[in-house]
């Protein structure tokens, strides 16, 4: 049978919804054309009001690594304590560039699909007073797991540390309330919940961690953000921003707005409530012990490797979903439920892998994981 609709259910990059796809085909502005610095100036309000922020959100033309990075070394002097949470691919990212901006490292290390709790936590600041920043993530997007950032933050409140938080995979997918919970920084990207292309990092950072940018020694040209600081004052940017993608974000942020942030993110957990239903009635095994409404994880059944089930996924039926990450690269598998996804293209996937499950003689019955998803949809 031969399809025509391809879906992309990967956990980033996600589809683009058509409103967005066609703002790509619009003449581009110069980034300092009047038209340009006030969509810039409005995407800059709307980002503050998603993340939860009355604080500066800074938009870096990179992926959501350049956001990190811009993280850590605009906070982080030489030798500085900071602990990191380390329980997935991007946990891991955190530490190699505490190592690479010669931070003196502490890690929170799980094991992948696990996650650290609140009171761990508290107790290795107890153990390490002289922290200055604890590194999380909002959602790990290798195991599929939310993290606790709102119990962290309270946490790193109580300390002169800073919580600064992964939201790549998190924002606009599930809860993030920056200055309600008491986080001082928060890094993201534009290519998951955000339904645009890669290439606009975000940083917001609130006063507390801006007190140690002003006090930062690291050697810096292109990220420095103090420089975002200025130019934002003029809403401008020290250096061409992707404006094409900014021109997409404002109508993006109008879809967002839209639908409204609690409709958005109870949106993402009836998708992953469908999907995880679908794993268990087709008798696969979800891979985090704690499901996050973000990604979903899935282990790759015995006897068999990961790419036996994204390969036909991909080449047979027009759907793209993602494998694992790192040691885990053959034994998980990965669907998005984050930007422009919807009951259709999950139903799309959940369908796929019944049939792609077929094809490698899995013993299940039919129609067992489409019907467990259409049951929470209908609830």
């Amino acid at each position: 049978m031969k399809f025509f609709n391809r879906f992309l259910l990967a956990p980033g990059p996600t589809p683009l919804p058509e409103e967005v796809r066609l703002e790509a085909v619009k003449d581009i502005y110069h980034h300092k054309h009047p038209k340009a610095k006030k969509v810039f100036q409005k995407v800059t309000e709307d980002l503050k009001w998603l993340i939860g922020t009355k604080h500066n959100v800074y938009q870096l033309a990179s992926s959501g690594t350049g956001a990190m990075e811009a993280a850590m070394q605009n906070l982080v002097n030489p030798g500085d304590k900071v602990i990191v949470i380390n329980a997935g691919n991007f946990g891991g990212r955190w530490s190699k560039l505490a190592k690479a901006f010669g931070a003196n490292l502490v890690e929170i290390k799980k094991e992948w699909g696990d996650m650290a709790s609140a009171e761990e936590l508290e107790g290795v600041l107890k153990q390490n007073p002289d922290t200055v920043a604890v590194f999380c993530q909002l959602s790990e997007t290798s195991t599929g797991t939310c993290c606790d950032a709102e119990g962290f933050a309270k946490v790193v409140s109580k300390t002169n540390a800073i919580l600064v938080v992964d939201a790549v995979s998190g924002l606009g997918v599930v809860p993030l309330k920056m200055d309600e919970w008491g986080v001082d920084c928060v890094a993201a990207g534009s290519q998951k919940g955000l339904m645009l292309p890669p290439g606009l990092g975000l940083i917001a950072m609130n006063d507390k961690a801006w007190k140690l940018v002003e006090a930062n020694k690291q050697n810096k040209f292109y990220f420095d953000l103090r420089l975002f600081q200025k130019k934002l004052e003029k809403w401008d940017t020290p250096w061409t921003p992707p404006i094409g993608i900014i021109m997409q974000a404002d109508k993006a942020m109008e879809l967002v707005k839209e639908e409204g942030l609690e409709n958005l993110w109870a949106r993402s957990t009836k998708l992953a409530d469908g999907l995880r239903a679908a794993i268990k009635a087709l008798g696969l095994e979800l891979f985090s012990k704690y499901p996050g409404d973000a990604v979903t994880t899935v282990k790759v059944p015995e006897g068999f490797v990961t790419k036996q089930i994204t390969g036909p996924f991909r080449d047979k039926y027009n759907i793209t979903i993602a494998g694992g990450q790192g040691d885990y690269e053959e034994k998980m598998f990965r669907f998005g439920t984050m930007g422009c996804m919807d009951m259709y293209t999950e139903l799309a996937g959940v369908a796929a892998l019944e049939m792609v499950l077929k094809d490698l003689g899995w013993k299940f019955t039919p129609g067992a994981g489409v019907a467990a998803f259409m049951a929470e949809m209908m609830k």
